[in-house]
């Protein structure tokens, strides 16, 4: 059997290789230093595109490949795929869903216990001997019976609601109408009035047009001094430079952020803040979500290839 010619646009880890050069012959974009040179060559023979969430496929390079059939995604978001290229050519589009939700909420959890507790920085205060010449570490903020909100009630924002459930936390969510969310979670229709109505603020929409900077200054001004804002969605759901005034001002009491606009080369203004919590893009990060993605992404490309449906298609 002939094994279909792959683009691929990103390394994954070296586990996910061997299965994925034993059904197709994969070309490394990555690799090249001539990348334009390099499409010209394999883009005639591409019949798939294996991609990241992060890395996504542009339009220039969609259209280096006329025989492109499906693009394969290797985690959940797909804002960095044109699908304006797409649509016209009835191109499939996978992603990786439901194996990283828990994951994501986990990550979630963990920012907002670290920040609302000050875990950092009283486990310095701990190491560095400070408790016994300094005393006790200053008081820090209540997490359990608070009020929560989530700005986009998906996948990943329902396993993190059922979390906050476990702390007794007032829910509140925001979403395009009501969801099918347990009976005392409220909805609400407006991002200001959501952060009005929060002491704990998520962001987990996914990343389009209407979604950029949703979290704009005026959602930060409802969610106030004491408000804190946590993000595991994308970057550019978030006004970034609204969000470091009021973190450097304190019209917002802090912020637990797993992504960034240019990342890995994070704003310094965020790395001189001590009301942060900053992460390295990490919220599907453990070997079992890593290990569940990659196959899955395999088996999307498998199942096209042999003519059978894809498991999940965004379109």
């Amino acid at each position: 059997m002939t094994r279909p010619h792959v683009l691929q646009m990103g390394p994954y880890p070296e586990r996910d290789i061997p299965p994925l050069e034993a059904r197709f012959v994969l070309h490394r974009l990555f690799a090249a230093k001539d990348k334009a040179a390099f499409l010209a060559e394999v883009g005639p023979r591409v019949r798939a595109i294996a991609t990241r969430g992060d890395l996504g496929a542009s339009a220039e390079v969609i259209a280096a490949c006329p025989n492109l059939e499906i693009i394969a995604i290797n985690g959940v978001g797909y804002d960095a795929v044109d699908f304006a290229a797409l649509r016209a050519r009835g191109i499939t589009v996978t992603n990786t869903p439901g194996v990283l939700d828990g994951e994501c909420a986990d990550i979630a959890v963990g920012m907002m216990l670290a920040l609302a507790r000050g875990m950092i920085g009283a486990e310095a205060w701990a190491r560095s001997g400070d408790w016994a010449t300094k005393g006790d570490y200053p008081l820090q903020r209540r997490v359990w019976g608070q009020r929560a909100g989530i700005l986009g009630l998906g996948r990943i924002g329902m396993e993190l609601g059922r979390r906050l459930q476990g702390f007794g936390m007032k829910i509140s969510y925001l979403a395009r109408s009501p969801k099918d969310a347990p009976k005392d979670w409220q909805f609400v229709a407006d991002p200001v009035d959501l952060a009005g109505a929060s002491d704990f603020l998520f962001v987990t929409a996914l990343a389009n047009a209407s979604t950029r900077h949703i979290v704009n200054a005026a959602v930060l001004r409802a969610l106030g001094p004491r408000g804190m804002l946590f993000n595991i969605s994308r970057a550019q759901n978030i006004d970034e430079l609204a969000l470091l005034d009021a973190l450097e001002t304190g019209s917002i009491g802090g912020a637990g952020l797993d992504v960034f606009e240019g990342e890995p080369a994070l704003n310094p203004r965020f790395t001189r803040l001590k009301n942060v919590v900053l992460q390295p893009h990490v919220g599907s990060a453990t070997f079992e979500t890593r290990m569940e993605m990659g196959k899955l992404m395999l088996d999307n490309l498998v199942a096209h290839f042999d003519g059978r449906a894809v498991l999940t298609a965004v379109v």
